[in-house]
């Protein structure tokens, strides 16, 4: 290490005003603090409060908590792959050949959505003459994590481009965000085109194989939505036959919970989400209030809906929309962001009880769009600054009747 420090100590003048490379100081500094702690200090005087966190290491930290479900999207790509094909019908069953297979499919995107990112973060601080920011480390990692492992390289990397240009930058780059990054950059997908990020084609057809006959590659959504459609049968009786040729049972609430079902690649386990979340709230990265009240908007809302069925799907016991679609994994990593989410306690509360809210409400009366938590986050972004305004409005008016008193 003390090679690479007298590396760049002996480079930098190059880049400093006055050097050849001027221009590119943004983006040599960039890598330098990215690899070393900079050595510069605050100029205000006078007492300050002080802590060892800071921008990188509060990334890295989020970074850290996405690793579980990175890994376990891995093998769950190569598993589901084996499953459709033919190749395996036990959870680990060809434990080498699944994860081989989720690491050629998973890595690549995720090379792709940094390299992307990254150009246009650099591009940006070049132009703006402005420090190049951390908070793509984040964002690098959650786009992979929020798409189907079959999604084109060359789309997610005009999502990666149109999600940082029009979702951050143009607000003003890192911390002045409205909308959650990774958060546009799906949506992008799914309203640009749906056909490859949704359908059972998606989470069956992997490389040159055909899937077994009898095997639908939906997720469950689609499954519980069908049944409300349908009305033969119950939504958890549905779950509970689906995929049965191959004696999978793989819409069981156990499998639903750790995991084992088609979806993008970091979003289907809820065991994962969980074990991110205790990782987060344990370091004071995330708020346990928006992660609770998530949880908790979409159990109520739930189970209102059952109180005035008139679908299957209205009828499904609110604990399954904790375990479906990406509900957890967005509550967890994308409701909590720092810069889009609630800054007030109390509109902490009030910011996650109303995501998981929507989240069901848009999964049950939507026909176009069984999923839910995408919309309710990006929707809820835009009034996170409102319902601050009304909780500190609130806060001053108690403040000026108890002063008048």
């Amino acid at each position: 290490m003390k090679f690479l420090r007298d590396l760049l100590d002996k480079q930098k003048p190059l880049f400093e005003k006055g050097g050849k490379l001027e221009s590119l100081y943004y983006a040599f500094e960039a890598g330098d603090t990215f690899m070393f702690s900079p050595k510069h200090t605050t100029g205000i005087k006078g007492a300050q409060v002080k802590d060892a966190i800071d921008l990188k290491r509060m990334m890295i930290t989020v970074v850290i908590a996405l690793i579980p479900c990175l890994l376990f999207g891995i093998y769950n790509t190569g598993h589901q792959y084996l499953l459709a094909t033919g190749g395996t019908t036990g959870l680990w069953e060809n434990f080498g050949d699944k994860t081989w297979v989720g690491v050629k499919l998973v890595l690549p995107i995720i090379i792709v959505a940094y390299a992307a990112g990254g150009i246009v973060e650099a591009i940006f601080a070049v132009i703006r003459k402005h420090p190049i920011n951390e908070g793509f480390l984040v964002t690098g990692m959650l786009i992979p994590l929020v798409v189907p492992a079959t999604t084109p390289l060359w789309q997610v990397a005009l999502a990666t481009v149109f999600a940082v240009v029009i979702a951050k930058e143009v607000f003003g780059g890192t911390g002045m965000n409205v909308l959650n990054v990774a958060m546009t950059a799906r949506a992008f997908l799914y309203f640009a085109y749906p056909a490859q990020i949704s359908g059972d084609q998606v989470w069956t057809y992997l490389g040159d194989k055909m899937p077994v006959d009898g095997f639908s590659g939906a997720t469950a959504l689609a499954v519980v939505y069908n049944a409300g459609v349908e009305g033969t049968q119950t939504a958890v009786e549905a779950l509970a036959q689906h995929n049965t040729v191959l004696g999978a049972d793989m819409f069981s609430f156990t499998n639903l919970f750790m995991g084992w079902i088609p979806g993008s690649i970091g979003e289907t386990s809820t065991l994962m989400a969980l074990v991110g979340a205790l990782i987060l709230i344990g370091t004071g990265v995330a708020s346990w209030k928006i992660i609770v009240s998530g949880f908790a908007g979409a159990y109520i809302m739930g189970f209102v809906m059952n109180l005035f069925a008139v679908n299957e799907y209205m009828a499904l016991p609110p604990q399954y929309h904790w375990v479906m679609g990406g509900l957890a994994f967005g509550i967890v990593f994308m409701a909590t962001d720092p810069v889009s989410s609630a800054q007030t306690e109390s509109g902490k509360w009030i910011y996650g009880l109303l995501i998981g809210f929507l989240t069901v409400i848009i999964r049950v009366t939507n026909p176009a769009y069984p999923e839910g938590i995408m919309l309710a986050v990006l929707f809820m972004n835009v009034f996170a600054p409102l319902i601050d305004y009304y909780v500190v409005k609130a806060n001053k008016t108690r403040r000026l009747q108890r002063a008048t008193v």
